[in-house]
């Protein structure tokens, strides 16, 4: 195995990984040159099913209160990088690539026993105590945001590593096909609700009210897997235009579909808004600091922000917005002025370069 990389956790991790090992077999690397590392979350399906080798290990989340899980995260990180650095050996491997989350931490720690070069990709704006830790051993730290993960040393901003029909702006998927396919091909104006790969209660509550009073069309809502049959009733018994998945492998058809969108503001969602030029109105989860991720596109005319403590305005805001087509066409120049559709081809030429050295 030639490269390795390194995912674990939540889609904000593992399917930008995944953009760049395609874009390593774009450019003419084997897929079976390619191996992921992870645990045992959403890594452990998603990985095979793309096509490419996966190996699992015990990982250790961060954590900020004292606990016994926390006393045992030293332990179980040595073991972790121990073993991964007897496979990066055994395999051959050339290069590592790190995608921050809790799984850098042991790789970066393997590829340096094993003497080989290791590379990070940080998503957002503001890097974890992972990608902290990790930039200090990188030899390159590629961002996804600008922020305060410009302060990481050798760190330079490339864009997050997105799927190609993402990364297109979504050029190659019809507006009416799209809509067809969630059922909303008669409205007006669409509104997307988007809470990420997993959802976002604050956004599902305030679903309803959107959906009434919010002046769209049509509410296409990505419920989250969890929250969809509960959802699904609610939109049923409401009698309104409001159509609820659970999730969307293939976004391309969800921004093709939408007039605009009411998210968080997570980076890899961050980042194909503005690849796709699509309007957005971000609530932020300011715990982890999406804030930080929001502010480009807000700067640049892309994005409205609307903090989670002032959820009720919602509506109101949305409506202003759909209201206004002139003023949606302008934020959606705005938010493409800010895409960096190429990072995942810039990245996976950085890698091959190494593993070529």
């Amino acid at each position: 195995m030639t490269f390795a990389i390194a995912a674990a956790g939540t889609g904000g991790h593992v399917f930008p990984a995944l953009s760049v090992a395609e874009a390593l077999t774009e450019l003419g690397a084997a897929p079976d040159d390619i191996v992921f590392l992870g645990g045992d979350r959403f890594e452990a399906e998603a990985v095979p099913a793309a096509g490419f080798a996966f190996k699992g290990y015990r990982l250790a989340r961060l954590q900020r209160l004292l606990s016994p899980q926390t006393l045992r995260i030293p332990f179980v990180v040595r073991r972790t990088a121990a073993a991964m650095t007897d496979d990066l050996k055994a395999a051959g491997t050339r290069v590592v690539l790190g995608m921050s989350g809790y799984v850098t931490i042991p790789a970066v720690l393997a590829a340096g026993r094993a003497r080989i070069p290791f590379f990070l990709q940080e998503q957002n704006a503001i890097p974890g105590r992972a990608a902290r830790f990790a930039a200090r051993r990188a030899a390159a730290t590629f961002l996804g945001l600008p922020g305060r993960a410009g302060r990481l040393p050798r760190s330079e901003l490339v864009g997050n590593p997105l799927r190609p029909a993402i990364a297109a702006g979504g050029s190659g998927v019809d507006r009416a096909e799209a809509r067809r396919r969630y059922g909303v091909d008669g409205a007006a104006s669409v509104l997307g609700i988007l809470g990420g790969s997993l959802g976002a209660r604050v956004l599902n509550e305030a679903a309803g009210d959107l959906a009434r009073s919010s002046g769209a069309g049509a509410v296409i809502h990505l419920t989250g897997p969890e929250a969809f049959d509960e959802m699904s009733r609610v939109a049923g018994r409401a009698g309104l235009p409001w159509r609820c998945w659970p999730f969307e492998a293939e976004m391309e058809n969800f921004y093709a579909a939408v007039d605009l969108v009411v998210c968080r503001a997570g980076a890899m969602t961050v980042s194909e808004l503005a690849a796709t030029g699509t309007p957005a109105v971000l609530v932020p989860l300011e715990r982890v600091g999406q804030e930080w991720n929001a502010r480009a596109l807000v700067v640049a005319g892309g994005a409205v922000m609307v903090p989670q403590r002032e959820a009720a305005r919602l509506p109101g805001v949305v409506r202003d917005l759909i209201a206004s087509p002139a003023r949606l066409a302008r934020m959606s120049e705005a938010a493409r002025s800010e895409a960096r559709p190429d990072a995942a081809v810039v990245i996976a030429r950085r890698l091959m370069e190494s593993a070529d050295g």
